[in-house]
């Protein structure tokens, strides 16, 4: 099974908007089907096979996630932050101020998607298998 370090490592190789979809076939080689990533705290749920979980330490201070979520802010966020005008920090503060708790990567489907408090979806994306 793989260990954080293993994550840590594919992350700072491939962990950018241009190597996304390489970052996720890497992570489904490695045995993660899917991550979930929190807004509040930055930190991410890893799962593999039977239940397998690794989970990373926060990464930013605490933000507030809305009770109201707006997918459309959701999307504009990421579309600022996919153009390269924001970083880490203020994408995830936006996605916050949008209502998303969180976003799960599906390395299998090969999708992204954003989530509110509720579990409600609030976008989901496609990730491109370049």
């Amino acid at each position: 099974m793989f260990i954080l370090e293993q994550i840590n490592e594919i992350h700072d190789r491939l962990g950018t908007l241009e190597g996304f979809s390489q970052y996720m076939r890497a992570l489904q080689a490695l045995g993660v089907e899917k991550y979930d990533s929190y807004l509040a705290d930055g930190h991410s749920e890893f799962f593999g096979k039977g239940g397998y979980k690794v989970v990373s330490p926060s990464v930013h201070d605490t933000l507030p996630i809305s009770d109201v979520s707006d997918s459309e802010k959701a999307q504009e966020h990421l579309d600022l932050h996919n153009q390269g005008k924001t970083n880490y920090l203020e994408m995830s503060k936006g996605l916050a101020d949008s209502g998303v708790e969180r976003w799960t990567v599906d390395t299998s489907n090969m999708t992204f998607a954003c989530y509110d408090k509720q579990g409600n979806e609030l976008l989901m994306e496609a990730v491109d298998n370049n």
